[in-house]
């Protein structure tokens, strides 16, 4: 059995690897889809192009409007002098804030009253909209608070403490919140996802559509050595890949891989069991390459979406929610965030990875049978 199983291996082995660009699409496009993603997927909102409107043009407005270019988040790019150039500036694109103060701000602000202040935000991407508008906020709590104190030692002739209740906030497993910690992980798994699936969805009917399945079938290859000969490449690769992407993320992005490299791979190859069964068994659906790849790229988009990566699973509604554990994808995000970032290993992780487990063994048996039925 083991004698034929090598011949298989070595076999599929030479298929994957003897065309130059199938060994770019393996090994090189994974680490290059890295480190653009790794640049590019990054909701960190910095240098956000603001215009000040500002009508009072006093000490007091001046100050707020310092405020705001001082924290680093807003950069003022325009002053305007009319009301016309509001509109103008945000339809144009060329800024994604106007911050407004109207006329008679610091008068209020000197006679201790409440002054308004407008902050016109372009709506077009709701998401970096949300996120100027918490900065803002932010600005203006600290803003207040240093009015407030500044009121009360005024009219009391007392001495206020700066911070009478202080909040000390600290993220745990990443400090700064850099997103790039949280969305590469991500990434590494989405990438180790489309590789396995889609190679192994062309590794069945490819030998059909070149004629040599019945070559196969004649040899006394069982039924069993023929899907491992067919998925154990494939999981090397899959292997070599995670430790690539992986080497990428810790070395050049200075992603924090807290916890122990042997889960993560353990938890790899119970990854690998379930999109490799996903592959398999598209390919004993398949009749062409191109109708694989296509089904490939279909299951690959949803479970992409639906499996945490960009928008939350507890948003989705509950049938959803549900379905969404049937996605692999789902089970590998907890797991790998959790070995980078938290350096948790099997004892919090044991329901993904035996989740991932029974998922695999189901996909692989259900393609092993449905192999059975093609060949019948």
């Amino acid at each position: 059995m083991f004698e034929r199983l090598k011949h298989m291996l070595i076999k599929e082995f030479i298929q994957v690897f003897r065309d130059p660009r199938m060994r770019a699409v393996i090994l090189v496009i994974p680490v290059l889809q890295v480190v653009i993603f790794g640049y590019a997927v990054n909701t960190d909102v910095r240098h956000i192009p603001t215009a000040v409107y500002d009508l009072d043009n006093t000490p007091a407005s001046r100050e707020l409007v310092a405020r705001f270019e001082g924290s680093g988040y807003f950069d003022v790019r325009r002053r305007l002098g009319r009301e016309e150039e509001v509109r103008q500036a945000i339809d144009s694109g060329n800024v994604k804030a106007v911050l407004r103060l109207n006329r008679g701000f610091g008068q209020e602000l000197n006679g201790g009253r409440t002054a308004v202040v407008q902050l016109l935000l372009d709506g077009s991407d709701s998401n970096t909209a949300g996120i100027v508008l918490s900065y803002a906020s932010r600005i203006a709590a600290a803003h207040n608070q240093k009015t407030m104190i500044g009121r009360m030692s005024r009219s009391a002739g007392v001495r206020f403490d700066s911070d009478p209740v202080s909040l000390a906030s600290r993220a745990w497993f990443n400090p700064n919140l850099e997103s790039r910690y949280y969305f590469l992980p991500g990434v590494i798994a989405s990438l180790v996802m489309l590789i396995s699936i889609i190679l192994s969805s062309m590794a069945i009917v490819r030998e059909r559509e070149i004629g040599t399945m019945e070559q196969i079938m004649v040899t006394p290859i069982g039924r069993l050595e023929f899907i491992l000969g067919k998925t154990v490449p494939f999981a090397l690769i899959g292997f070599v890949d995670v430790a690539l992407v992986s080497l990428v993320a810790v070395f050049w992005f200075k992603v924090p891989l807290v916890g122990n490299p042997p889960t993560l791979f353990f938890a790899t190859g119970l990854y690998l069991m379930s999109t490799l069964g996903v592959g398999l068994l598209i390919s004993t659906m398949s009749r062409t390459q191109q109708q694989a790849m296509m089904t490939a790229f279909f299951f690959a988009m949803p479970a992409i979406l639906l499996s945490g990566f960009i928008y939350p699973i507890a948003n989705m509604p509950e049938p959803v929610q549900w379905l969404t554990y049937l996605n692999p994808l789902r089970h590998f995000l907890i797991i790998i965030r959790g070995v980078f970032l938290k350096g948790v290993g099997f004892s919090v992780l044991w329901p993904q990875m035996l989740e991932l487990f029974v998922l695999g063994a189901a996909l692989l048996a259900l393609a092993a049978g449905r192999f059975k039925k093609t060949m019948a």
